[in-house]
């Protein structure tokens, strides 16, 4: 299976119903003990968006995941998938692309746009996000944006829809908070929480198409 065999599969797949909370759901972490973040949302949330960015190489199809800095906020050292705050000029995909060329150094004329994933509601930093899906032509040379990201992550789809995918583990956030998060493992690093709730939703995408293209 190649990403050229598969690309206009999941473009159409984009454009019928998706699971949207029923894929969220399933990836959304729990309290445990009586210690519970609280979260003051009064304002209404920020539009945002993100990218799930494929591409080939070798053979293998992949994505970029990118681990935040450390810093004092609510997704420190997180992995996730490049984007962030739409501008008031932007839609969503030109909000995911400009991001990922701020964070990545993926020029944004460069990818093929697929479609978009469900909204979410990322409750801890007030978000709306979009989730825009994306494939580029060839194996890309990420440039890492300093302030912005750590390290960059090659996540591959094979990981991402195979049976045994999802696990489940304690975590400590912000360092008092346990929370049992079910999750995926990329290069030893845990994606846990709202990437994992729209990663879950593209996977959900990926075997479907998988089984119509088997």
């Amino acid at each position: 299976m190649t990403l050229v065999e598969i690309e206009s599969l999941i473009a159409l797949r984009l454009t019928q119903p998706l699971p949207a909370s029923l894929a969220h759901d399933r990836m959304r972490a729990t309290s445990l003990g009586a210690l519970r973040p609280k979260y003051d949302n009064s304002l209404p949330p920020r539009p945002g968006a993100v990218l799930i960015l494929l591409y080939e190489d070798h053979g293998v199809i992949k994505f970029p995941l990118i681990r935040r800095p450390e810093y004092l906020g609510v997704h420190s050292g997180q992995v996730s998938l490049p984007g962030g705050r739409t501008e008031s000029d932007e839609g969503p995909v030109e909000t995911a692309l400009r991001e990922t060329e701020e964070e990545i150094g993926i020029r944004r004329d460069s990818p093929k746009v697929l479609g978009v994933l469900s909204n979410f509601l990322v409750i801890p930093s007030n978000y709306i996000i979009t989730p825009v899906v994306a494939t580029l032509s060839g194996s890309p040379t990420f440039v890492p944006d300093a302030r912005e990201v750590a390290g960059v992550l090659a996540a591959s789809i094979d990981e991402l829809v195979h049976d045994e995918s999802i696990r489940e583990s304690e975590i400590l956030v912000s360092g008092q908070y346990r929370l049992m998060a079910p999750h995926f493992n990329v290069e030893n690093s845990t994606v846990w929480g709202a990437t994992a709730m729209v990663l879950n939703e593209f996977r959900s995408v990926l075997r479907d198409v998988i089984a119509r293209h088997a």
